[in-house]
C-alpha cells in the first residue's frame, strides 16, 4: 500500500496493487519529523497491526488482518506524560489523556491501526496513527490517512498481517 501526496498538501493518493484512491491526510501534510500534536501524516513504512471496528454499524468485514470489535469502554492514550500507555489501546474509564474510539461522527467505523511509534512507543513522538474513514466534508485528519468508506472495504480485502503502508512526497 503506497500514499504520496505533495509536500504540505492535505490530500493524496493511496495505491494498492493497480488501484489508485484519493486519501485525505492530517493537517500539516505529510512530514518527516512527527511530533505529537503537530497534526502531521509520518513519512515512513509501517506494518498495519489490526482492524478495529464498530460491531453496531459493520459486520462480516473481509480482510486479512487481525480484527477486534470495538467497544464504549476502548480508548487509545495520547498522552506523552504517561509512558506506560502512551499510543496503546487502554480501556475507560482512564486517567491520562486518551481518545474514545468509539465515536459518534462514524470516523472510527472502520479504523486500522499502522504500527507507528510503537515498538516501542517513543512519548512525543506521535500516536494515535491510524487509517481511518473520512470525513464527508473532505477536512484533513489530525494526522491519519482516510479513506472513502467503499475504497476502505476495497482495501480491507487486499491487505493482510504481512502488508505495510508505505507513507512519501509525491
Amino acid at each position: 500500500m503506497i500514499v504520496r501526496a505533495a509536500p504540505h498538501a492535505i490530500r493524496g493518493t493511496l495505491a494498492v496493487g493497480e488501484r489508485v484512491r484519493p486519501c485525505v491526510l492530517g493537517r500539516g501534510g505529510i512530514v518527516a519529523d512527527k511530533r505529537e500534536g503537530d497534526g502531521g501524516t509520518p513519512v515512513g513504512r509501517f506494518p498495519l497491526r489490526r482492524l478495529l471496528y464498530r460491531p453496531d454499524r459493520e459486520s462480516a468485514i473481509a480482510t486479512g488482518l487481525p480484527i477486534l470489535p470495538l467497544s464504549e469502554h476502548l480508548g487509545w492514550c495520547d498522552d506523552p506524560g504517561d509512558p506506560v500507555h502512551y499510543n496503546r489501546l487502554v480501556r475507560l474509564p482512564f486517567d491520562s489523556r486518551h481518545e474514545r474510539m468509539w465515536r459518534d461522527d462514524g470516523l472510527y467505523d472502520l479504523v486500522i491501526e499502522l504500527g507507528y511509534n510503537d515498538a516501542p512507543p517513543v512519548p512525543g513522538r506521535g500516536s494515535a496513527i491510524f487509517l481511518h474513514l473520512a470525513r464527508p466534508d473532505g477536512r484533513p485528519t489530525e494526522g491519519c490517512v482516510a479513506l472513502a468508506r467503499d475504497d476502505m472495504l476495497a482495501v480491507l480485502v487486499a491487505v493482510g498481517s504481512e502488508s505495510m503502508i508505505d507513507i512519501s512526497y509525491a
